[in-house]
């Protein structure tokens, strides 16, 4: 049976937030890198398990890239979609901004991508539904994540 391609629009997660508060934070004030890490696996997570329709496991985790400290007050906003889909795997790549709830303001503090394997009911890897992209800026990021894939496979030969 074919699987149906999807748009990246059909699974993405376009604010999931977090309130900054003082446990969260690390000695200089600002938050801990792991918190906003697990927020962003969490988050893919979301739009890996909506593109796929099963349970899903991380299988590597690239290029999260620290722009800039998030602080206590701030209100983290996680943004994520499925950039492109492969056999069983699907490359989620991660935008969080830090909010200042006052003023409105924002700043980008982190990106990331994510490659996710969707498993069977016995935990063996399954089909998922290709990304059909339907804008620009996804195309792009469809044929982008190719290219990073390709130097996933080529470092792991290594």
């Amino acid at each position: 049976m074919a699987i149906k391609g999807k748009a990246p629009s059909a699974s993405s997660v376009e604010q999931n937030v977090y309130k900054v508060f003082p446990n969260d934070l690390n000695s200089k004030y600002t938050v801990f890198g792991g918190l906003v890490m697990s927020l962003c696996d969490r988050t893919a997570l979301i739009v890996a398990e909506r593109h796929s329709g099963s349970t899903c496991v991380t299988a590597a985790v690239d290029s999260l890239n620290f722009l800039a400290p998030a602080r206590a007050g701030d209100t983290l906003i996680v943004k994520a979609a499925v950039n492109r889909s492969w056999r069983s795997s699907m490359e989620i790549g991660v935008h969080v901004a830090a909010e200042d709830s006052f003023t409105g303001n924002t700043r980008h503090v982190v990106s990331a991508y994510l490659t996710f394997v969707a498993l069977d009911d016995s935990g063996k890897p399954r089909s998922v539904p290709d990304v059909l992209p339907e804008t620009k800026v996804q195309k792009r990021r469809f044929d982008e994540a190719q290219v990073r894939r390709d130097g996933r496979l080529a470092s792991k030969r290594r």
